[in-house]
This record gives C-alpha cells, structure tokens and sequence, in this order.
C-alpha cells in the first residue's frame, strides 16, 4: 500500500487531513573487544506513521504490519482516537504553499559502502581497537571497538498532495582504550561518522587518537575552586550549542519553559558570535531534502553577529508563538517536535593553541558529565574533566570538578573561537574561551 492509499482510507473515514511517513531501514553494527566479536546485530524493519486531523482534533498511530488489513485498522484507528480528543485551534498540517516543491541532492546515501561484507565491517572495527592498543605500552585494556552502519528510505505524504522520498546513509566507528599507570586507569574514547564509507577516518586514525586522549588522562589531579577562563576544545563546545538550540525550540518557547523567551532580536552573545543551522549542507549528518511536514529546508541563522535572529520552528509552534515555521519540524514516530539539522558555531581566526597560550591560569574542558543545564534559567552546572592550564601551558590532566555560569553570560562572555571546525556529528563547533567561569573542585 502507497501512503496516499492510506492517506484515502483516513479520509474515507472521516479525516478532514492526513499525513502519512512509510520507514524502510536496514542497519548493522558490531563491537569487538580485544579483538574478539562481542556483539553483532543485523536488523531489517519497516513501519507506518499516521497522523490525522478531524476539524481541529489530532490524533497519531504506528504499525510494524504494512498488510492491508493493518493498514485499514490503522486509519480507522487513529480516527476514531482523534474524534475523542480536545480541539486544539493551533492543529493542522501547513499551508499547501508552503510545501516544499524542489528537492536538491544532498548526497546523502552511499550504497556502495553498505554493499561491503559483515567481515569487513568488523575487520574495520578490530583495526580500529588494534591500533589504540599498540599506540603505547600504558594502553592495557580496551572497552571495544565499534562499527555500524545503517540505509535508511523513507517517504512521506500529505492529503494535501504533498509527496517526498529520501534515501540516506549513515557509518560510524570508534573505539574505547583503557590507559593504566601506577595502579591508577582511565578510558577515552574517539570515532569518526558520516554519510559516505570512503569518507571516514583511516581505523588507525581513530585508534591513536583514542589512545593519545585516553593517555592524557593519567596522572588526573583535583583543583581548588576557583573562577579562572575556561576553553572548551571542539568536541565539548558543540555540546554548548545543543543547550542554545533546546532553548530556542518552539515547544520550550511556547511552554515559557526557555530563558530564550522574548529575546528574538536582542543580544544574546558576543559580537563575534555567528551560530548556523543548515540542512541543505551535501553529505552532512543532518542534511535533508525537506522537513518533517514537508516544508523546504533551509539556512538559519540562530545566532548573528550575536543577536538572536531566529527561533527553530514546526508549523504548530510557530502558530502558538504567531510567528512563521522555520522547517525544523521532525517526526518522532506519530507526532512532530522540532529538531536541529547541520548546527554549527562559525570559525573564528585562533589556532586552539593560540587560545590556549592566551590563557596565565584556567581549565582546558575535554570531557563533560552530568546535564545540570536548566532551559529556564539558564543556569550551567556541569561535571567535566580536561587539563589545567598554567603559563599558556597545558600542565596536567585534572577531574572531579564542576564548571558553573549562566548559558546567556557565557555565549556573552567567549573571548576566543578557534578555527579547527570540524563536523563529526550534526552538531559541531571550534574550539572556544569563555573569559570566566566557577570552576569547583576541593
């Protein structure tokens, strides 16, 4: 059955609108562990997302069944549940003049490297860990090596004859060495991810890296507390983005649940600040043709120059805000939420070692734990671990320590933004200093 087949049966039964996602996905993965197989998982699935509107009533259902006769319960379903539920005057599927009507290549599956064997894939993941372990005799154990792999189709249709198809491709590997001395251990780990197979990193790449970080880490002292200049490298700042974007998605706004509420257009952050959020981005994680309603995908400047240019959108919070959808929406089984596509903080000129010999005292963050953000306040309150800084020098590995400010401060107070972007995920950031920071240890 297509999805404007079962778009029909809804509205056979009473839907006044529909829309409809058909999943195809087929993944692998595998872990091995001082070179032994572990784990290894080989899965095919296919499911049904339904949502339909009776007038201003809504109402979601699933199936893994794809036969006709589940089809058909579905529809009659999920009717029947909306017809039950309260009117929401903010329900609806989009403008149809909205919808998207140009789908570009954004090179997003690679079926070439899925057609290499299970036995390679594995042989991926063992170079991977055999390369962290012979980087240095203190590398004694590891926590794994992993590969996977997934070929993900979908299509989606709306009752207003909307009709989009996607194929993409996803691979990632990493591995997880453990590095002992003196009685004492500590683990890191590094990874590579991507849409294209031929475009990760070399195993051996990864496996050294992995093992230099997980190395660093050994001789870890405690601190006294402190407020000194923290930098954040390229891997934990990407994560100061993500609490930004949760506080700038339209469901949080809506709710006053943000500390975003009211600023569009204010100054949020430095003035050397440029924040992006781009789906349109070839053959990036986060890439994608059109949104999950349908809508085209574009450029958003969340941040610019340091101003609050833009909220992230679907159509039913850009309706409850009176504001315009910005193509952020995303399925999440039956519903909809907002979600980001390719975020990234623009580069700015320092080399990281540059932004760290800026620094006479202060921690250089490479790990974080915990999620002590809170999206109203913007409170920041985080574990972390990385290596303290003296002279311009990184002088020793330090842990047990909390980091503490305010998200809006913060993005206000960066001093320094590296130029070392790289996207190994679909969020991504340089390296940046925050001119002062709580740093709390004993």
């Amino acid at each position: 059955m297509t999805p404007e087949q079962l778009l029909a049966l809804a509205r056979a039964r009473g839907a006044t609108e529909a829309d409809a996602l058909f999943v195809e996905e087929e993944s692998f993965s595998v872990q091995v562990r001082l070179g032994e197989v572990e784990t290894l998982k080989h899965a095919r699935e296919q499911r049904c997302h339904l949502r339909v509107f009776v007038g201003k009533r809504v109402a979601s259902a699933s199936t893994s069944d794809l036969s006709q006769a589940s089809m058909e319960r579905l529809a009659e379903e999920a009717v029947d549940l909306a017809q039950v539920t309260a009117e929401d005057p903010f329900a609806g599927l989009p403008d149809p003049g909205a919808l998207a009507i140009q789908f570009p290549d954004l090179q997003l599956s690679d079926p070439e490297g899925h057609r290499i064997s299970p036995e390679e894939k594995i042989t991926l993941a063992r170079k991977a860990e055999e390369a962290a372990l012979s980087w240095n005799p203190r590398i004694t154990n590891s926590e794994g090596g992993d590969f996977s792999d997934s070929d993900y189709h979908y299509v989606y249709a709306t009752s207003h004859g909307f009709r989009g198809e996607s194929r993409s491709s996803y691979f990632g590997l990493s591995v997880a060495p453990v590095a002992g001395e003196a009685g004492a251990l500590q683990r890191d780990y590094w990874y590579t991810s991507g849409r294209h197979l031929s475009r990760l990193d070399p195993p051996e790449v990864v496996g050294h890296e992995a093992a230099r970080r997980a190395l660093r880490r050994l001789g870890a002292r405690q601190i006294h507390t402190q407020e000194v200049p923290v930098i954040f490298d390229a891997e934990t700042a990407g994560s100061l983005l993500r609490n930004l974007s949760a506080a700038a998605n339209g469901y949080a706004l809506y709710r006053g649940a943000s500390f975003l509420v009211g600023r569009l257009g204010q100054t949020i952050a430095a003035p050397h600040i440029t924040i992006i959020d781009d789906g349109t981005l070839p053959g990036h994680l986060g890439s994608r043709p059109f949104d999950g309603e349908g809508l085209p995908i574009q450029r958003t400047a969340l941040v610019e120059q340091g101003r609050l240019h833009s909220y992230l959108l679907d159509t039913y919070s850009a309706r409850k805000l009176g504001l315009a959808p910005t193509g952020h929406a995303v399925r999440d089984g039956g519903g909809v939420t907002v979600g980001t596509t390719n975020l990234f903080l623009e580069p700015g000129p320092h080399t990281p070692e540059q932004i760290i010999r800026s620094v006479a005292s202060g921690l250089y963050v490479t790990e974080l734990i915990g999620f002590g953000v809170n999206s109203v306040t913007g409170d920041y309150s985080r574990g972390a671990v990385g290596l303290w800084i003296e002279g311009g020098e990184l002088v020793y590995p330090v842990e047990e320590v909390t980091i503490a400010g305010n998200l809006l401060k913060m993005f206000q107070d960066i001093e320094m933004v590296g130029n070392d972007l790289v996207f190994r995920g679909r969020t991504a950031s340089p390296t940046v200093k925050i001119a002062r920071m709580t740093v709390a240890g004993q």
